[in-house]
């Protein structure tokens, strides 16, 4: 199939690939009708391009979560341009170079759609090829992943593998209630058992859901007198959306005893008008950044009226201390605006320690 097949074929979006298999875009660049495939395309080659991106430099630039992140910013940026967009493609790789790898040669490509997330990660055969043989079957895999988009193959990739070069698929349908989220016609989803109307709230990433959530939410059901369910925002101040993949894996993470609302509130001023009078149960740190003038674009006055908002809806935190850069803190610790402490109750060290974290989890998970 020709690239001027695959322009003429409805579905435009944006594309960034952070070096290997950039070839891809100058294949697509010079064929006519290029306009009606791509909205725009970046490179984000260095450490802090990639970083910009992102929100944040990522735990492993060429990575299948990294795609996967590129892939829902590409997405996002795409319905920004064009509300009718329908793809955010991003690819990350460490192919050949000059000198030795210690790590595998590989690449990874994931798609973002309303309905689909998709992932591809090719491992190549450590020295069986080129740099410019590992370029092109890249590029490939890259136009494979535009013509998924584009519904015009939903066929295996025709690429020119070796017999021990490994491809890996992963292919998410988003549920109708997560599309929702993702594309914010849907405020909240409960996952799990029925949540309680009065129930509190344990909002987290949870990249992984570990023992230390656990023994927070056990602990303020006791002291609340109260169940409490766990929320999880599909979209993050601080990161990328959760694309599908996300979504059903940190889902599976939870036991079927386990209540969770999928929300698209990422701040909480979004929570406290979705869920107001309720407690919010929250770690030290999440509390720091609720009164910090940085996710407020730095204005103090901006702060002040979003915690007046929370005042307003009536709800109420109750603060477990987390360990943070050695030393662990709880509430009586921090140094937060009168208007945020006047809404917190606090977790004795005495009654609560956990130096457990997700991130900690996460890097012993790859590195063990």
């Amino acid at each position: 199939m020709n690239l001027e097949t695959l322009h003429r074929a409805k579905g435009r979006g944006v594309l960034f690939i952070t070096g290997g298999g950039s070839g891809a875009l100058g294949q697509l660049l010079t064929v006519p009708g290029a306009s009606r495939t791509v909205l725009d395309a970046q490179i984000p080659y260095s450490p802090g391009a990639l970083a910009e991106l992102l929100g944040r430099p990522p735990e492993q630039a060429a990575s299948a979560s990294t795609a996967r992140n590129l892939a829902m910013v590409a997405f996002q940026r795409a319905r920004k341009l064009d509300g009718e967009a329908g793809f955010g493609l991003g690819a990350t790789a460490a192919l050949a170079t000059e000198r030795a790898k210690a790590g595998d040669h590989r690449i990874h490509v994931a798609l973002q759609t309303a309905g689909t997330s998709y992932l591809w990660s090719l491992t190549f055969e450590k020295g069986a090829r080129s740099r410019a043989e590992e370029e092109a079957v890249s590029e490939a895999l890259i136009l494979h992943a535009l013509r998924i988009a584009k519904r015009l193959t939903q066929e295996a990739p025709a690429l020119a593998l070796g017999v021990a070069d490994v491809l890996a698929t992963d292919h998410v349908a988003g549920e109708p209630a997560w599309q929702g989220l993702l594309l914010g016609s849907t405020a909240a989803v409960p996952q799990g058992p029925p949540l309680s109307p009065e129930a509190a709230l344990l909002p987290g990433a949870f990249n992984p859901v570990h023992e230390g959530h656990r023994t927070m939410a056990r602990l303020a059901a006791k002291r609340l007198g109260r169940p409490v369910a766990y929320e999880l925002s599909v979209f993050n101040v601080d990161k990328p959306p959760l694309n599908y993949a996300d979504l059903r894996d940190r889902l599976k993470a939870f036991g079927p005893e386990e209540s969770v609302m999928l929300t698209h509130a990422p701040r909480f001023t979004d929570k406290a008008e979705l869920f107001p009078r309720r407690t919010f149960v929250v770690g030290a740190d999440t509390i720091l950044r609720v009164g910090d003038v940085r996710y407020y674009g730095d204005s103090r006055g901006a702060r002040d009226a979003a915690l007046t908002r929370l005042g307003e809806r009536e709800v109420e935190f109750l603060v477990f201390g987390r360990l943070r850069e050695n030393r662990f803190e709880t509430l009586a610790d921090l140094n937060l605006p009168p208007a945020l402490t006047q809404l917190c109750d606090g977790v004795s060290e005495a009654e609560f320690r956990s130096d457990l974290s997700s991130t900690a989890l996460r890097r012993a998970l790859h590195n063990p």
